[in-house]
């Protein structure tokens, strides 16, 4: 059987090149979550806290793809931060909400330009880049399964 060498050439790995543009993309948010005083891992939590404002650990991370143990020192900031609280659910002691705060939800109006900015920040069409979020949530998807 011949083996193509090309396979293992680095310029030629998909996840290499979906790395790289999510380290380049975080990289453009740094400064505008710095002035929030949040990381980028935060601001997906939060993300997440204003569209739900209140939600389980665990579908937290299932909406993340982040496991408890990647999340918990993430929330443990924000609730120092008084941005988020984190209490065990009076239905099911086993179950931990997490609940967005009234400062948190301040911080809304605050980071409501970032996506604007973002896009402003990235030299791709509009229309490139909402084909390629489509393509990249299929690529999840069938991932998956």
């Amino acid at each position: 059987m011949m083996i193509d060498n090309n396979v293992l050439k680095l310029e030629n790995q998909l996840c290499f090149s979906i790395y790289a543009a999510s380290r380049a993309i975080t990289k453009i948010y740094r400064p505008f979550l710095d002035n929030l005083g949040i990381t980028y891992p935060q601001y997906l939590v939060m993300l997440v806290l204003w569209e739900n404002n209140t939600i389980s650990l665990k579908e937290m991370g299932n909406i993340l793809y982040l496991d408890s143990g990647t999340l918990t020192p993430l929330l443990k900031r924000l609730e120092g931060m008084e941005l988020i609280k984190r209490e065990r659910s009076k239905e099911d002691e086993r179950i931990l909400c997490i609940s967005i705060t009234e400062k948190g939800q301040e911080m809304k109006q605050q980071a409501i330009h970032i996506p604007e900015c973002i896009l402003d920040s990235i030299n791709v069409d509009l229309p490139l880049l909402v084909n390629l979020k489509k393509e990249v949530d299929e690529l999840l998807m069938g991932l998956k399964k």
